[in-house]
């Protein structure tokens, strides 16, 4: 199948609620890309608008660990959008078969995709939707973020709730701010970075309820286990920090450029924990005031 005379359609690699992305060539530059195709009969009014917002948004962030975004148009009556082909797999699993990597891995993985997030939030784009499966690592390990399908710019007065008042995002990565339907900011997404972080490490989120208003109330209220007391070998270090992405006042948590340096600069190999001030740069002092 070709698609507006210029991307052959080779296999379909993923699909979802809204849409389907394709593995396929772009005939006319002669290189692989990825074609999202978003489903004529998808149900979610404000799908479309999404779609489009997604190609906006994901096409002003050029940055390698942000999946980059070629071309959009209408082709047979579908929208569709054309993005960097990603050798590699997301971060997603299941509760059965959970994926579970150790510190050193983890510590890429925040480096990367925190420095995905301060591209983003460095052109006022909040992502919203940082979650496991948004993180897709390609064959060399270089982590990128996706789906912008969701994404809201830092001033939209909308950026809080969805049109039918539900709060935009999956509950398990859900800052405390958010669960009380204040608007998304850069510390939301810090917050959902590090749930995902805790994951990886744990093999499962940091809260967990049978109900989604139980887990809403637990990102509000209830403090997070550490990873050591669950059998997690990692420098104290590293998890001070990591319970620093997880505080409850958005202002309390290293922004996203920190995260990245922090990481980078291999400081979570450090054996003793450094003062909240100095391991975390541009972040407010523990016990900061709300």
């Amino acid at each position: 199948m070709l698609v507006a005379d210029r991307y052959r359609l080779h296999g379909c690699i993923g699909r979802g609620g809204m849409g389907e992305v394709w593995q396929a060539t772009d005939e006319v530059l002669g290189r692989p890309v990825a074609v999202k195709l978003m489903l004529a009969q998808s149900t979610d009014p404000s799908g479309a608008d999404r779609f489009r917002l997604e190609a906006q948004t994901a096409a002003r962030l050029s940055h390698p660990h942000v999946v980059g975004v070629f071309d959009f148009g209408t082709w047979d009556g579908k929208l569709f959008l054309v993005m960097e082909l990603v050798e590699g797999d997301s971060l997603g699993s299941t509760p059965a078969h959970p994926l579970v990597l150790p510190a050193e891995r983890v510590a890429v993985v925040a480096a990367h995709a925190a420095a995905g997030l301060a591209a983003a939030h460095r052109q006022g784009v909040v992502h919203r939707d940082i979650k496991p499966g948004n993180l897709l690592m390609d064959a060399e390990g270089t982590v990128k973020l996706a789906d912008f399908g969701i994404a809201r710019f830092v001033d939209d007065p909308s950026a809080g709730l969805t049109t039918t008042g539900q709060i935009v995002g999956t509950g398990l990565y859900l800052a405390p701010e958010r669960a009380l339907g204040k608007p998304a900011s850069p510390a939301s997404d810090v917050y959902s970075l590090g749930c995902v972080l805790y994951q990886l490490l744990t093999g499962h989120p940091p809260f967990r309820a049978d109900t989604a208003t139980a887990l809403l109330y637990q990102h509000i209220d209830s403090a997070p286990t550490p990873p050591s007391r669950l059998g997690v070998v990692l420098t104290p270090a590293f998890e001070a920090y990591l319970l620093s992405l997880l505080a409850k006042q958005p202002e309390q948590r290293p922004p996203a450029q920190a995260i990245a340096d922090w990481f980078g600069s291999g400081a979570w190999r450090e054996y003793a924990p450094r003062p909240a001030a100095a391991a975390m740069p541009g972040a407010a002092p523990a016990g900061a005031p709300p």
